[in-house]
């Protein structure tokens, strides 16, 4: 169920009932329960966008399927109330993702079921065959990923020569996915007559060559608010120890309970593992990766829709074109690689009015790297830890007496069987079960070492290295082990839970190395040792090592080892 957009507040709103819509589209419009547009619906129905080229650039969750669904209404329709019968396709919306085109068939479609559309859908890893007689038997609006749209050209199965219009949807995520090709050779199939409307979150260089290349005097439209975050996602920032990841994504879902979550990791092996491991716990949860066939990624996302599951844990194959309803959590279990990343993650959730919640856990040893992301992105988050098992107990009991079960009015089968048991029982007694299988039902809470207990971490500066004071420490590698300070600089970060701007000089000898760290992060640098991952490699309390010249391996140049120096000969 897709819910009304929030209008943004920023810009002027405008009611339904006023803006220049087909009728069938209006009465669509209606029923869904809009009252008013955002701003990137306002744009394109503008008076000077009307039947022009455009080139837009939309936030995500900004309702830009129904946008261009309206802005290319009068090109289908013509001033009819329904569309004539179903033959080649009149419109083609290209997306980037078999989630994202899945989205927009059923956007498009109950915006256009009064209008009589009939829509096909050409997606990668589908059945291409009962596509092929789809499209045989007649589309108004096909909707398709770039790679099945260019097979079914190839194979005759596609006939465009009476399109009127062709949407690229989020077109700068189908250029950063190597789309370039299969997109030049749809938009070169396409009349020349046809509207183009390219919409793209950013318009880099490469975006701004395809809209010179295949469109005419294009309306640039741009809906973005520049520097700041989206103000429906309030952005929380967790700094856990590095091996306590798992255990923050657990109680973070525990803590917030929203309908659905979505949490994402940098790879599909540590979906795999997050998702098992949550399932262990007792989580409804199921993956949702690139590895994965169109078939189990359907019935994942599926399973969210329908309230079989209520936490999906994926990669960031997800991070566009996938809309879950009540989707009020994001985590990322594992740090965003850049700011881009960020947004796109987190603007899952925030959506259609509703308020969202975008989570950071942050290893205490990547402090630095997440604030400067941060920065990056324009989000200034919360700073926190996560919630203690304790907490989330206590919330729990709050929860159960605010329960609408205990509110609800009792039958006359309940009062008695009520009255049973209370009969050999006792009232506490009775009450204490009621907690026992109330929690039975939720996850366990885990145990997690609170970061703000460890001594503060020493202020940011631009130098390099530790400025004053320092401790020395050894770990039992060295020349003969062939130890290189490439490689044991970030074992030294990860052992011990720190930036590389708290390691001071790194000395390889014979049959250890020696490093220093800056005093005032020595303590948490002691204290994480015991938890790190690679417990094969000890490292103890040292001293300065102790440096003396070597001697040459072989005599200098004019002198042996028992004669006195040779005296050069000179011309007479």
């Amino acid at each position: 169920m897709f819910d009304a957009p929030l209008s943004d507040a920023s810009a002027p709103s405008a009611a339904v009932a006023a803006i220049p819509v087909p009728a069938p589209l209006a009465r669509a419009l209606q029923a869904r329960g809009y009252t008013e547009l955002t701003p990137v619906q306002q744009a394109v129905l503008q008076p000077e966008a009307d039947s022009r080229d455009l080139l837009v650039s939309a936030q995500t969750g900004s309702g830009k399927t129904v946008a261009y669904g309206l802005a290319f209404a009068p090109n289908l329709l013509g001033g009819e109330e329904v569309l004539p019968p179903a033959g080649a396709p009149l419109a083609l919306v290209v997306a980037p993702t078999r989630e994202l085109a899945m989205q927009v068939g059923r956007e498009l479609g109950w915006l256009y079921a009064p209008a009589g559309a009939r829509i096909a859908s050409c997606i990668g890893g589908m059945d291409g065959r009962a596509e092929a007689r789809v499209l045989e038997a007649g589309a108004h609006i096909v909707v398709g990923t770039p790679g099945r749209l260019c097979d079914h050209l190839r194979r005759g199965r596609l006939n465009l020569s009476e399109l009127r219009v062709v949407v690229l949807d989020e077109a700068d995520e189908m250029l950063d996915l190597g789309f370039r090709e299969e997109l030049e050779q749809i938009l070169e199939a396409c009349p020349q007559w046809r509207r183009t409307l390219l919409f793209s979150a950013t318009i880099a260089r490469d975006i701004a060559h395809l809209a010179r290349t295949f469109q005419q005097d294009a309306v640039r439209i741009d809906t973005l608010v520049r520097n700041q975050p989206h103000a429906d996602i309030d952005y929380r920032a967790l700094r856990v120890q590095p091996r306590e990841i798992e255990h923050a994504v657990v109680n973070v879902l525990r803590w917030q309970e929203s309908p659905n979550a979505l949490v994402f990791c940098a790879t599909r092996e540590n979906v795999r593992h997050l998702q098992a491991s949550l399932t262990e716990r007792g989580f409804a949860s199921v993956a949702l990766s690139g590895e994965l066939t169109q078939a189990e990624r359907t019935r994942a996302v599926q399973a969210l829709r329908e309230g079989h599951a209520r936490v999906c844990v994926a990669t960031d194959v997800a991070a566009r074109g996938l809309d879950l309803p009540n989707l009020g959590l994001v985590i990322h279990a594992d740090l965003p690689t850049g700011r881009d990343t960020l947004l796109h993650r987190s603007g899952r959730t925030g959506r259609a009015g509703h308020k969202g919640v975008s989570v950071v856990i942050v290893p205490a040893n990547r402090v630095r790297t997440a604030e400067s992301l941060f920065a990056a992105a324009g989000v200034r988050p919360s700073w926190g830890t996560p919630p203690q098992a304790e907490e989330i107990h206590a919330q729990d009991g709050q929860r159960l007496l605010a329960d609408p079960l205990l509110a609800e009015a009792a039958t006359a089968e309940d009062l008695e069987l009520g009255r049973t048991l209370l009969a050999g029982r006792t009232a506490e007694e009775v009450a204490a079960a009621l907690v026992r299988l109330y929690r039975a039902r939720l996850p366990a809470a885990e145990e997690i070492t609170d970061p703000a207990q460890l001594p503060p971490r020493a202020p940011r500066t631009e130098q390099r290295g530790p400025r004053g004071a320092t401790v020395w420490f050894s770990l039992p590698v060295g020349r003969r082990e062939k130890a290189d300070p490439k490689w044991v600089l970030p074992l030294i970060c990860r052992l011990g839970g720190v930036e590389r701007g708290a390691v001071g000089a790194i000395r390889v000898l014979g049959g250890e190395t020696r490093f220093e760290i800056a005093e005032a992060e020595a303590a948490a640098f002691v204290a994480h040792l015991p938890g790190a991952e690679s417990g094969e490699v000890q490292v103890n309390r040292s001293e300065a090592p102790v440096w003396s010249p070597r001697r040459p391996a072989v005599p200098p140049r004019h002198f042996s080892r028992d004669k006195a120096p040779r005296r050069s000969r000179m011309p007479k």
